[in-house]
């Protein structure tokens, strides 16, 4: 039973959410209760957790009395029972002694490995849920692992479960399992007490990040998306503005030939993508977005 319980905790090193400092603080918190059930106080223990290869130790110290003069067992050892466990020790001294695991009994065993196994997933989940709400509107590739009539599922570099519904899918996209697929993650949830991460290949974020790839003066802030509506496979209208009057925004989006937009185009099935140059003035602005159409008349209604 004890190396059942070692080797449970062997396994823990391979979870992919939980830091090394919080994993090695639970271990250490199950394996003080365990001391605590059994001998009232872990006060003068010492639990010594190794993560990398699932070893675990732990040490009772305890001074050292003159025979008859032990008032408490769990912090005073006599001076013969001490030198059962080592030959040198004297009076005043403290005794170390490496408690045996197998000591503790099979049910306590059985208690904190199943108290850990809980704690370890519940810390995964915290872990992953943290992970992706810090990444809602930034881009995730993955690999389509499971196809379902209303949703996929998609498995991150790391083996994280993420879902892609229908209704966030682009109408010309088609996946088969092991295709890799680029997702904005747009939402993170709670269901039944589990992170459910929920993506979309519809979303203006999704266009957006996609320019911020394709586009480096986007990235460094040379120019700005200010607006982007989509119908997803269809059209997509994205407004720009530079800072810099230098950088023309239109220009620096389109890249040479299409060289910059000709990947964004093929990623979300052909869309076609105007992209316009941002202005304050609402009637040009909107002469801009409608274009090609010839706008005869506008009447702002402010």
């Amino acid at each position: 039973m004890s190396l059942q319980l070692v080797e449970s905790f062997s396994e823990f090193k391979e979870f992919k959410n939980i830091d090394r400092a919080t994993m090695m603080r639970v271990l250490e918190d199950v394996f003080r209760t365990m001391i605590r059930r059994k001998y009232g106080s872990d006060d003068n223990f010492d639990v010594i957790v190794n993560t990398d290869n699932g070893d675990l130790e732990i040490y009772r110290n305890r001074e050292i009395v003159d025979m008859g003069e032990v008032e408490d067992p769990n912090k005073e050892i006599n001076i013969e029972d001490a030198k059962k466990l080592e030959e040198d020790y004297e009076i005043g001294e403290e005794a170390i002694e490496d408690i045996d695991m197998a000591s503790f009994g099979r049910r306590t065993i059985l208690t904190a490995r199943q108290t850990l196994l809980s704690k370890v997933l519940e810390l995964e989940k915290d872990e992953f849920y943290k992970k992706y709400k810090d990444r809602v509107g930034e881009i995730v590739t993955g690999e389509v692992y499971q196809i379902w009539k209303n949703e996929i599922m998609i498995l991150d570099d790391e083996g994280n479960e993420l879902i892609l519904p229908k209704r966030e899918m682009i109408p010309r996209d088609f996946f088969k399992k092991g295709d890799g697929v680029r997702a904005v993650v747009l939402r993170v949830e709670m269901y039944n007490s589990n992170p459910k991460i929920i993506l979309s290949r519809t979303a203006p974020e999704f266009l957006e990040r996609l320019f911020e790839l394709e586009v480096p003066e986007i990235l460094d802030g040379l120019i700005t998306v200010k607006k982007i509506v989509r119908e997803p496979g269809e059209r997509a209208k994205v407004a720009v503005e530079s800072y810099d009057d230098r950088v023309d925004p239109v220009g620096a989006c389109v890249g040479m030939k299409g060289s910059r937009i000709h990947g964004i185009v093929r990623e979300l099935k052909n869309e076609n993508i105007d992209v316009i140059n941002y202005t304050s003035n609402i009637q040009l602005l909107i002469q801009r977005s409608l274009s090609p159409a010839k706008v005869s008349s506008i009447v702002i209604n402010d």
